[in-house]
């Protein structure tokens, strides 16, 4: 999958609230090639709006992928974020 995305010039990136010592061990455990960002603050997935507080003071991260042009501009969001056929999908939308 990573092929027909670098086909289509497109980077993927993974982000997480999670350590960097957190995220080695899963792309670890997972077999991921992906690069992972780490946002233990979760100071960037509140500004992409990925959160959702669950009660006062805490919040859940929402799964979604954000699709962004060579300029850095915001072009699409997929919220909610179900795995099983949403690369393939991805791709697809992809121009």
């Amino acid at each position: 999958m990573a092929k027909a995305f670098a086909k289509k010039g497109t980077v993927v990136l993974g982000l997480s609230g999670d350590s960097v010592a957190a995220q080695a061990k899963f792309k670890t455990n997972y077999g991921l090639s992906v690069p992972l960002l780490s946002d233990p603050e979760r100071k960037l997935l509140a500004m992409l709006g990925a959160l959702k507080e669950t009660e006062p003071g805490k919040s859940k991260i929402i799964r979604s992928t954000f699709v962004f042009d060579e300029k850095g501009k915001l072009q699409k969001v997929y919220p909610n974020v179900k795995v099983d056929g949403h690369a393939e999908q991805v791709l697809a939308d992809l121009h």
